[in-house]
């Protein structure tokens, strides 16, 4: 508009010339010519200029996936690195800055963009704080597609982080990702940063006043760091642990979680040599020219050495039912039989459950996140069987024998009283050990005809044969040796006048 008005005075009031106003605005005669044929001051309108880009054919695809991922959770939104590899795939020649720059015009266009506030930077000196975080995700574990809650522990220094995948969100669970995290780490920094999580946190107070969860504190005692929480649903007072999970969604669970393994202990050792590798090849961001490891190296002479681990366990009183079994999490796992219709401490691990009765370890069993599960040790019904060997017919715990002593017990249930006999074998195990009756038994089967008697007959042999060779054949010798003086004894056949007058 404004240069129309320009010449519009200067060919009207001036009185220039079409060639001298093209000379002074640089504009062609036809252009200035156009311009003021037109009766009214409007403003010059042109067609749309049509640029053809190469990622046209494609922009209907990623307007579908955009659409789609409308209606997903933000944790399973496509990111605009995946589209690009995405139609890569189909024949996309193009840069990925394009694909981004279209992406984006795409998402503003759905109304999809993020809402974008401004923050204040912070910045952190060596060893002086971690921050920490929970992330949900998925994966494919035995078969089934399982969901995860991930740990995210970062220095806030030098940027080092470490994930572990764990089944809830617990006590448990919070405290070993701790010490995995600082034996990672090599060290621990003197302040931890947290949201307001449950596991840490009983009650919220006004301001930055909490009640904190009483294990919690023991576990931040115990490690000698002061936790340090953020506001109400403030979590860009931890931005770097925040920014952490975003990152890791898109780099490593993007690979991951379409994968399948067999245990979450092959997902955690891939998650640590992930983590590793990412220390090795990634740049710091206030020092690119160092890695996070060449930091994190700079860093560990200013935390604290680990001490001994923690012992993260939660305590859980649990009643023992007349079948001897504890119930936990919908799932039942044996005790002694000793225990029947006691309660006792049930002390739970992220892996293990170890159940201890008056300060004694008397039972351990690998923890099952499944349900409806049952979990026996044939050993500890070994006592009530002395007393019942008719259930050893169709005894449940007695189905995870070794099969040597499931053949050799096939073997004495076709005799009459061989259940009774079975017993004396079994109740031999707390006093000669199970390897020890293993050995007996097999050689009995070895034989053609085994029987309770000859089982006790060479466990009989075998005990004689461990005494034989605790014999010490070494011959004592002396480093002075005394020496022959019988005259002393000529001594005791003095009798002296006192000893007469007493007489």
């Amino acid at each position: 508009m404004g240069m129309l008005a320009k010449i519009r005075r200067m060919y009207i009031r001036e009185k220039l010339s079409i060639r001298e106003i093209a000379r002074r605005t640089n504009l062609s005669r036809n252009t200035v010519r156009q311009w003021l044929k037109s009766p009214e001051m409007g403003e010059p309108k042109y067609p749309e200029r049509r640029v053809v880009s190469v990622v046209d054919p494609y922009s209907d695809q990623l307007r579908s996936w955009l659409e789609t991922d409308s209606h997903r959770p933000k944790r399973d939104r496509r990111t605009a690195k995946i589209m690009f590899e995405a139609i890569k795939a189909q024949g996309y020649v193009g840069s990925y800055v394009r694909a981004c720059v279209r992406v984006r015009k795409l998402r503003q266009e759905l109304g999809d963009a993020p809402y974008r506030s401004a923050f204040v930077p912070l910045t952190f000196g060596h060893g002086e704080a971690f921050q920490f975080d929970w992330s949900c995700e998925y994966a494919w574990i035995g078969g089934l597609r399982r969901r995860l809650e991930v740990s995210h522990c970062k220095l806030a220094c030098s940027r080092a982080f470490w994930l572990v995948a764990y089944p809830a969100q617990s006590h448990e669970m919070l405290f070993d990702a701790h010490t995995r995290s600082f034996e990672a780490f090599g060290g621990i920094p003197r302040r931890g940063i947290y949201d307001n999580m449950k596991t840490a946190v009983d009650r919220v107070q006004r301001g930055k006043a909490r009640v904190v969860n009483a294990r919690f504190l023991a576990m931040c005692g115990h490690y000698l760091f002061e936790p340090d929480f953020c506001n109400v649903a403030s979590g860009w007072e931890k931005g770097i642990v925040e920014k952490n999970v975003q990152d890791r969604r898109r780099q490593v669970w993007a690979e991951l979680r379409d994968q399948r393994w067999n245990s979450l202990s092959d997902l955690n050792a891939a998650l640590s040599e992930r983590c590793q590798q990412s220390w090795d090849t990634m740049a710091h961001p206030e020092w690119p020219a160092m890695t996070v490891a060449d930091v994190l190296q700079d860093e560990r002479v200013h935390l604290m050495p680990m001490p001994r681990a923690f012992d993260g366990y939660v305590a859980q009183p649990v009643r023992v039912s007349a079948t001897s079994l504890i119930h936990f999490q919908r799932n039942r796992y044996s005790v002694p039989t000793s225990h029947a219709h006691r309660v006792v401490s049930l002390h739970i691990y992220p892996d293990q459950l170890v159940v201890v009765a008056d300060d004694e370890e008397i039972a351990r069993h690998s923890r099952c996140f499944d349900r409806h599960q049952t979990f026996y040790d044939w050993q500890h019904y070994i006592a009530l069987i002395v007393q019942k060997p008719g259930a050893l017919r169709n005894g449940a715990p007695f189905l995870t024998m070794p099969p040597a002593l499931q053949l050799l017990q096939r073997h004495l249930l076709k005799h009459p009283g061989g259940d009774r006999i079975m017993a004396q074998v079994l109740s031999s195990i707390p006093l000669h050990g199970l390897d020890t009756v293993l050995v007996a038994v097999e050689c009995a089967l070895e034989s053609g005809r085994p029987s309770g008697e000859h089982v006790m007959n060479i466990l009989g042999r075998l005990k004689e044969s461990v005494i034989d060779q605790d014999i010490i054949t070494t011959p004592m010798v002396l480093n002075e040796e005394p020496v022959a003086n019988v005259a002393r004894y000529e001594r005791l056949r003095v009798i002296t006048p006192e000893a007469n007058d007493v007489a």
